[in-house]
């Protein structure tokens, strides 16, 4: 009897060691933690920047991927440099910046963290059709950069675990929260 509960406790306690450290059981945000991004428009370019709090992952690394995009208004340049607003609004982007964080710095299952910067930037010039100019010898120029739109995709060990967005037509720009 002695023996075979001495047999038990060791395959007990060999069970619970050779068992790998539990995955991401429950990830959720932590209250006030779901991401908020901040952008910051100047002229042609934008950054953004997201930051959140995540509890209940596991010990594999997290993969954070932040998406923009946006539009750009031109004016329309002639030949002999004169300019008049553009009419279209021409699509940028979209960009992605990814964001990884080793497991070890997840601690008790939680992680705040901060994105590094998705910077999305109009091009310089376009063509006078894609700036809405009166004729194909006009080019667009001084681009007004809007962004539209902002994704976050959170990941752990590979696996999905949230898809975060904002969008805007008009335009996100400040302090954007963004729906999970």
């Amino acid at each position: 009897m002695r023996k075979t509960l001495a047999v038990l406790v060791a395959l007990f306690i060999a069970l619970f060691v050779t068992v790998p450290a539990a995955q991401a059981a429950s990830p959720h945000f932590k209250k006030g933690g779901t991401p908020v991004c901040q952008v910051t428009i100047s002229g042609s370019t934008s950054s953004t920047t997201c930051t959140g709090s995540l509890a209940g992952l596991g010990n594999g690394d997290v993969d954070l991927n932040t998406t923009v995009q946006g539009v750009a208004v031109y004016q329309c340049q002639n030949g002999g440099g004169n300019v008049a607003p553009g009419q279209n609004k021409v699509l940028v982007g979209p960009v992605t910046a990814p964001t990884h964080i080793p497991g070890n710095e997840i601690k008790n299952g939680n992680l705040t963290f901060t994105t590094n910067p998705a910077v999305l930037t109009a091009p310089s010039t376009v063509t006078g059709a894609e700036a809405g100019c009166p004729n194909p010898n006009w080019s667009g120029v001084n681009p007004t950069l809007t962004v539209t739109s902002i994704s976050l995709a959170i990941s752990q060990g590979g696996t999905l675990l949230f898809t975060c967005t904002a969008s805007n037509s008009n335009g996100l720009s400040g302090s954007v929260p963004l729906t999970c």
